[in-house]
């Protein structure tokens, strides 16, 4: 049997369709007619997430199975894409196929972890494509391949999550989803940390279940394949399904955010940590934003952190010298503005020292003295004692904040946002068991 890699990107639009549900009938498919036997859990991949042209969630898929006919595998793929794919509504899908590698091309893997921070053309991925003997269709403008290289490349050798998706009928697409929340928060609780971001408790807000026309009734991270497949008998979604999947991936990982940015040379949509130093006193602007600005290696950038992330309160207690590691995405400038880091995670590394201008303590009774006016010195009002040559001194304040690290409100996190229970969890390696296609 040989193995075949196959990944697509890009087959949704804003008005639905879902690029995960068609790798669900792929998957089912190759399974039960051409008797692929999968080598690991179907991959949902989430890129670059600062991209301006990116779909919904930015999520590419791969499957990698082994088949007797890889051939009739891909004519059946590029008509399944093809047909399954909202290309009348703005999709672009992109696939692409690479047979009998048991191990991925060095250039391929590349040019995922590229994809997963910077900006890469259709042209770039291409390039690659051919370089690897990958073969490759498109339709639309092609920006799909992008993404399916970014996903077939993607080893996910290192830190990953699970997902469960189940997935509407095609008749109940478009209606609202009836969820029991009671037993989300229930479920949520009986598996925290194993599961995450099912339900914000702070905010009221049930997390799994979108709100749009795509066919995806609710999806379910964590931990395992067995933690998150729990979820079927214990949330007992109240209408008929077309089934579920379990991905592997590398939501909640904050892979976007590996790579180490230099100020110096920030370009606009790139994703990365800097270590820097806050050079700015921070504010607040008119709806609870707080904008400061950092500084690296004699390069300084302004610093934006948005008041939904939860995070305002941190970022505007920060003082000019703290040193900090943030997590960002690099808005593009414009003629008004120039280019901004979005400020993603803060890690306070070391509080600089803030002082205060103080009366002077009396040397008799230690109490804070009362100016006689200026240049008068100095009264106690305790003990009456009188210093002419006294002079205000610099007390050192009590910080608001403390050394640590800050992320986001739970209903803030983007796909690839790290929560911060997982710090501590990160897996090093897979070993592939069964699948999960229902």
């Amino acid at each position: 049997m040989t193995l075949l890699h196959i990944a697509f990107d890009d087959t949704d639009s804003r008005a639905g369709r879902c690029t995960t549900h068609l790798a669900f009938r792929v998957a089912g498919e190759l399974q039960k007619t051409m008797g692929a036997e999968l080598v690991d859990y179907p991959l949902l991949i989430r890129l670059n997430p600062n991209i301006p042209w990116k779909t919904r969630g930015n999520g590419a898929v791969c499957l990698r199975a082994r088949l007797k006919d890889a051939g009739r595998a891909v004519d059946y793929v590029r008509q399944a894409v093809e047909e399954g794919s909202a290309i009348g509504s703005g999709a672009n899908p992109g696939m692409a196929f690479l047979e009998g590698e048991e191990i991925l091309p060095e250039k391929l893997k590349q040019f995922s972890a590229f994809a997963m921070c910077d900006v890469s053309s259709r042209q770039q991925a291409e390039k690659v494509a051919k370089e690897c003997g990958i073969k490759f269709w498109t339709f639309g403008n092609g920006q799909g391949l992008v993404g399916a290289l970014g996903a077939m490349g993607c080893a996910l050798d290192g830190d990953h999550t699970f997902e469960l998706i189940a997935y509407r009928t095609p008749e109940n697409c478009g209606t609202p989803r009836v969820v029991d929340n009671d037993r989300i928060i229930k479920f949520s609780k009986e598996t925290f940390p194993y599961t995450f971001n099912n339900y914000d408790q702070n905010h009221g807000r049930v997390l799994i279940a979108p709100h749009g026309p795509d066919p995806v009734f609710f999806g379910v991270r964590g931990e395992s394949p067995e933690v998150v497949s729990s979820a079927m008998s214990k949330i007992l979604p109240a209408e008929k399904l077309e089934g579920h999947m379990v991905f592997r991936s590398n939501q909640g990982t904050n892979m976007h955010l590996q790579n180490e940015l230099d100020l110096r040379a920030a370009k606009a949509y790139t994703a990365g940590h800097v270590r820097c130093r806050v050079k700015s006193k921070p504010y607040a602007m008119e709806g609870g934003h707080v904008m400061f600005s950092v500084e690296q290696s004699g390069a300084e950038m302004p610093a934006a952190v948005y008041e939904p992330t939860g995070l305002a309160n941190v970022a505007v207690a920060l003082a000019p010298g703290d040193l900090v590691e943030i997590g960002v995405g690099v808005r593009k400038g414009t003629t008004l503005h120039p280019k901004i880091l979005n400020v993603e995670y803060l890690l306070v590394k070391e509080l600089a020292p803030v002082y205060d201008v103080a009366n002077p303590l009396c040397k008799m009774c230690g109490r804070r003295m009362k100016s006689e006016g200026r240049n008068k010195g100095y009264q106690c009002e305790k003990c009456k004692f009188r210093d002419q040559k006294a002079q205000k001194i610099m007390v050192e304040k009590v910080r608001a904040i403390k050394p640590g690290l800050y992320v986001p409100t739970p209903k803030a996190h983007r796909h690839l946002t790290k929560p911060v229970h997982r710090y501590g969890m990160e897996k090093t390696g897979f070993q592939y068991t069964t699948s999960y296609v229902k």
